[in-house]
């Protein structure tokens, strides 16, 4: 099963694939850690991504699809979970195409829906354990006194440096701008379910569950 999970920054997308990756067996394809893997890799297209992110150059859809084609092509296990791409229209076509040609399909979209400002109040008071990637939330879901993560007992947190309220809006006001165009491509093909966003995590974890079992 190949699904996309559409969202604004902070609407717990990653920590969705996590679960999904889990206890589907799926496979968390998110941009940045494939820039990344690749651009430490050797490979030939590892070379032309390094070049790209050295001159400090934005990389092109091309290239981005290439990394997908490259993934597409090695063990799908339980399906991907496209996370940060498509971002665009133009990316949402070229994804198509490319499932097209491997002989994939697009299984579901699941746009997990959000209220802006209970979004940037959540995001000013995340924390991230360094040693797994779980997520903290000074209200709702402190770091335990301890000081250790309660999934690996590691003790290193971080925050982003642009998890501020002005930065944030600037995110979401990019992601309206680019991204949201897809909710309505997506609801045109038959793909999109919603879910609420801003629900408890195992809430949110149950709503994107009756999606794929559907």
């Amino acid at each position: 099963m190949n699904i996309i999970l559409l969202g604004p920054p902070g609407a717990g997308k990653g920590t969705q694939a996590r679960f999904l990756c889990e206890e589907r067996d799926m496979i968390q394809l998110s941009t940045g850690d494939m820039l990344r893997e690749a651009k430490d890799s050797g490979t030939e297209m590892g070379k032309i991504v390094a070049d790209v992110m050295a001159r400090g150059e934005l990389v092109t859809d091309e290239i981005v699809i290439g990394l997908i084609r490259e993934k597409l092509k090695g063990d799908k296990k339980g399906g991907f979970i496209f996370d940060g791409f498509p971002r665009t229209l133009a990316q949402a076509d070229a994804l198509s195409e490319l499932l097209a040609e491997e002989g994939e399909t697009l299984d579901a979209v699941i746009e997990m829906r959000v209220d802006d400002e209970a979004l940037v109040s959540r995001i000013k008071a995340r924390s991230t354990c360094g040693g797994c990637g779980d997520v903290y939330n000074d209200n709702t879901k402190p770091i335990p006194e301890d000081g250790k993560c309660s999934n690996c007992g590691g003790t290193e947190f971080k925050r982003r440096a642009d998890d501020n309220e002005e930065s944030l809006k600037q995110r979401l006001m990019e992601y309206y701008k680019k991204t949201s165009p897809l909710i309505g491509y997506y609801h045109a093909k038959g793909l999109l379910s919603s879910v609420d966003g801003l629900g408890e995590i195992s809430a949110v974890k149950a709503d994107i569950a009756k999606v794929l079992d559907a």
